[in-house]
């Protein structure tokens, strides 16, 4: 149970996302052979032992969460988690942005014959611009790229087991 870095499903939010607003964008996905709803998918990953880890850190700066708000919000019955709010729902996806606007979050419970394709990526929108338009990341984005792919292939392998 190994994610795989996967382009974005071209119709999906993330690359909408990615294709609007000159996002960086990734995603990751694996095979589950049963189905599992997007509720599903959601709430395993926001309640994590890894993502409850981040949730300790969140709380220290003053952005507390629950396993009852995660819940919530995988239900579409919470609009919020810690930093993270709701943006868009659309059939079998979820994108949420966190508080500053500038990264997503983005979730995709795809079944099929075999099971369940679980997505999970990120998008963080540019701050800057070159003088063609093109979108410039900083330095702290390039410094932490290494760290964010290890930790999303984590955090969607940690999800994939509580399932």
């Amino acid at each position: 149970m190994t994610p795989q870095s996967m382009p974005l499903p071209p119709t999906s939010l993330l690359a909408r996302l990615a294709r609007d607003r000159g996002a960086f964008a990734d995603a990751y996905a694996l095979q589950l052979p049963r189905t599992v709803t997007l509720a599903e998918f959601v709430e395993a990953f926001y309640t994590t032992r890894l993502f409850k880890a981040e949730r300790v850190l969140l709380r220290l700066f003053g952005k507390p969460s629950t396993d009852a708000m995660a819940r919530a919000v995988a239900r579409g019955e919470g609009p919020r988690l810690a930093i993270w709010t709701v943006e868009a729902r659309e059939g079998d996806e979820l994108l949420m942005h966190e508080d500053s606007g500038a990264t997503r979050s983005w979730f995709r419970a795809e079944s099929g014959a075999g099971g369940t394709t679980l997505w999970f990526g990120s998008a963080v929108l540019p701050r800057r611009r070159v003088a063609g338009g093109e979108p410039r990341f900083g330095v702290v984005f390039h410094a932490l790229l290494g760290f964010h792919r290890w930790y999303s292939r984590a955090l969607l392998t940690a999800a994939a087991r509580q399932l």
